[in-house]
């Protein structure tokens, strides 16, 4: 019981639910069946006594969307939603499956941008870890025996010195210090006023910022192509859409188109005053799927489009990124060098 209440559910894990449950509908089981097989296949605890709780709703006469919606911490508004509509068109197998194929690509979306952040992360990480060492383990050394000759120091020598000296000095200070400002990162990064903040940084640094643009456009087509393909009204898809798309600015675009298209505006419109967060093209192929009433396979062209673009630009981003890591440490292994080399030089001149 306690395993189940704190426990979460993987996103995967939900993947392989709505396409497994999909599947089983297809074939001709029953829906009571089919989450009864899906409760003992499932090996997340949390997951498995949800799927027991939906089974018993639906037993009991409920629909499969009222079973789902009382856990919103596990199964999305979009998935509610998108299941809903499958039940009330009668196709909740085929709903099911298109689901489960817009919450894998979101979940690989997700999966190609963390991977493509770890490299750079990682060498970040350990330039910190050796500069550290550098401090306490080498400087120390350099230090006594410039004291030592009486060597007159320049001012980038007393500055690498002077933080090694605190680090040496104040070693739980410094530890402190660092877990107090990564702490506070965190929880402004968890408020409001603080997300919009980073939000606008990682939105304006090169590169990045066209990679953030490209993934919430794709998210954002994806699930309106999703939704609208379900059958879920244009209003409806909007107001879930900007759940599912995480970034405040984004989100503000999409409540501006869902304010519009209520007031009988196209529903290019609002994305094509904003190409500063949406690309151009994006608002250029909402308007000829709406000129053409292909609106459902433009956005499902543009979330393809994306998705393809994030994929590329993800495996390049390495390569980008290299050249602005190499300058960033050999600028750091240069000041470091410079800073304990030259009053040696100077040493070195006077005997």
């Amino acid at each position: 019981y306690w395993n189940a209440r704190f426990s979460t559910v993987k996103e995967y894990d939900k993947v392989l639910f709505a396409r497994n449950l999909g599947a089983m509908l297809s074939a001709g089981l029953s829906l009571a069946r089919a989450l009864s097989v899906l409760e003992r296949q499932t090996t997340s605890v949390k997951l498995k006594s949800v799927i027991g709780e939906v089974a018993g709703s639906v037993r009991k006469g409920e629909t499969l969307h009222d079973g789902l919606g009382k856990y919103p911490g596990v199964f999305s508004k979009l998935m509610v939603s998108m299941v809903r509509a499958g039940e009330e068109g009668g196709d909740l197998p085929q709903a099911l499956g298109t689901v489960s194929d817009q919450m894998e690509r979101m979940f690989n979306l997700k999966k190609k941008v963390k991977g493509a952040l770890m490299y750079p992360s990682v060498i970040l990480f350990a330039i910190v870890g050796i500069g550290v060492v550098m401090m306490v383990q080498v400087v120390p050394t350099l230090s006594q025996t410039f004291k030592e000759m009486g060597a007159e120091l320049p001012t980038m020598t007393k500055s690498v010195i002077a933080v090694s000296d605190f680090l040496i000095n104040n070693s739980l200070a410094s530890v402190v210090i660092t877990a107090v400002t990564l702490t506070c990162l965190y929880v402004m990064a968890r408020t409001k006023r603080g997300s919009r903040v980073f939000e606008w940084i990682f939105l304006h640094i090169p590169v990045i910022g066209t990679l953030v643009k490209q993934v919430n456009a794709a998210r954002t087509a994806r699930t309106l192509s999703s939704l609208l393909s379900s059958g879920v009204d244009v209003i409806t898809s909007l107001q879930i859409t900007q759940e599912v798309v995480q970034n405040s600015y984004f989100r503000e675009v999409i409540a501006d188109a869902e304010r519009g298209v209520s007031q009988g505006e196209p529903l290019s419109i609002s994305f094509e005053k904003r190409t500063d967060l949406y690309p151009p093209f994006v608002g250029e192929m909402m308007a000829v799927g709406e000129e053409t009433g292909a609106t459902n396979d433009m956005l499902k062209r543009l979330a393809i489009y994306y998705e393809e673009e994030v994929d590329r630009n993800t495996k390049d981003l390495s390569t980008i990124i290299e050249p602005f890591l190499m300058l960033f440490i050999g600028g750091g292994v240069g000041f470091f060098a410079m800073a304990m080399i030259s009053p040696i030089y100077q040493l070195s001149q006077n005997i």
